[in-house]
């Protein structure tokens, strides 16, 4: 479909609508340059506003800001927050000027150029930028979105729902974009009368846990522990949205300081089970059979429980 095209009210183009108008699924917060803290260290997420809460104290960082993306990509993102995506994306372009190499601001730049654009509802240079994100990371979920809705764009309905299969089966349980895509994939299926709901499930079956384990506060929900602080809702929004190995680098920092404080307080029976947990997740089965034994020889009394809980994360 050209620029220059309007977009008919029926059929996959419709769809594409459907779709590319939940483009704020990916994710919380998701364009914001705020989740790019993996070149800026570990720290609280750059704020979207500026010092006094203003567009222009964000400008003047930017403007004053010579090597550094960041102050750009936080204009960007307030610009995203209030609309403004014609000047959002010219800040994208900004950073992407300083940081080219950066998957994560390609694919918002692209997000933020679906958003401006009034007819197509993939102007090209969206999908370059989100081409780019992929060629640079090929996890990066927004771009996968986008590219899968192209494939539905082009009639491929069937290839733009395995692909939006393939992002769930990826997407870490919890992921702030969950609802919104499987709420994309039952549409798409609904209005071209492809079955879904049983590829939903196998999907969901293959996923593995959130990075970051459950502690305690609104982000672990029923799963709440008194004896254990866990990741905010911040934290969890913004993991879901780093790369892959962003996240990781994240989720092992928070799982050496569990170990730590397990180190002084050896009696915490869900701090060894979060700490079992968090070693299967990253992949680590013989961390996680070395934190059972330890957990059992502080706690000799709740052994039986400790290898319980264990057993269901795989663990003997």
């Amino acid at each position: 479909m050209g620029q220059g095209e309007t977009l008919p009210q029926g059929g996959s183009s419709k769809a594409g609508w459907i779709l590319l108008g939940a483009a704020l699924l990916l994710a919380a917060g998701s364009i914001g340059f705020n989740i790019y803290q993996g070149s800026r260290g570990a720290g609280e997420p750059a704020a979207a506003t500026g010092g006094d809460g203003s567009i222009e104290a964000l400008r003047a960082a930017a403007e004053a800001s010579s090597g550094d993306a960041a102050p750009w990509g936080d204009l960007a993102f307030a610009y995203f927050n209030r609309g403004q995506y014609e000047e959002a994306a010219a800040a994208y372009r900004r950073a992407l000027a300083i940081a080219p190499d950066e998957a994560v601001l390609w694919s918002a730049l692209g997000e933020t150029l679906v958003l401006a654009s009034k007819r197509d509802p993939l102007p090209p240079e969206a999908l370059q930028a989100f081409e780019k994100a992929l060629a640079l990371d090929a996890e990066d979920p927004r771009a996968r979105y986008f590219l899968a809705a192209k494939k539905d764009l082009d009639k491929d309905h069937e290839g733009a729902i395995a692909a939006w299969l393939d992002l769930l089966g990826d997407s870490p349980q919890g992921a702030p974009w969950e609802a919104d895509l499987v709420r994309t994939i039952e549409q798409v299926g609904q209005i071209n009368k492809i079955e879904v709901a049983g590829r939903i499930a196998a999907a969901q079956k293959q996923r593995k846990p959130a990075l970051i384990a459950p502690g305690s506060g609104a982000a672990a929900g029923d799963q709440a522990s008194a004896s254990l602080r866990g990741p905010t809702a911040a934290d969890i929004a913004a993991a879901g949205a780093m790369k892959p190995s962003e996240q990781r680098q994240m989720a092992q920092g928070m799982v050496e300081q569990l170990e730590a404080r397990l180190a002084k307080e050896p009696k915490n029976f869900d701090g060894w089970v979060m700490l079992i947990r968090s070693r299967m997740t990253l992949g680590e089965p013989a961390k996680a059979k070395a934190a059972l034994d330890a957990a059992v020889k502080a706690n000799p009394g709740d052994a039986a429980r400790l290898r319980e809980a264990a057993a269901q994360l795989g663990v003997r």
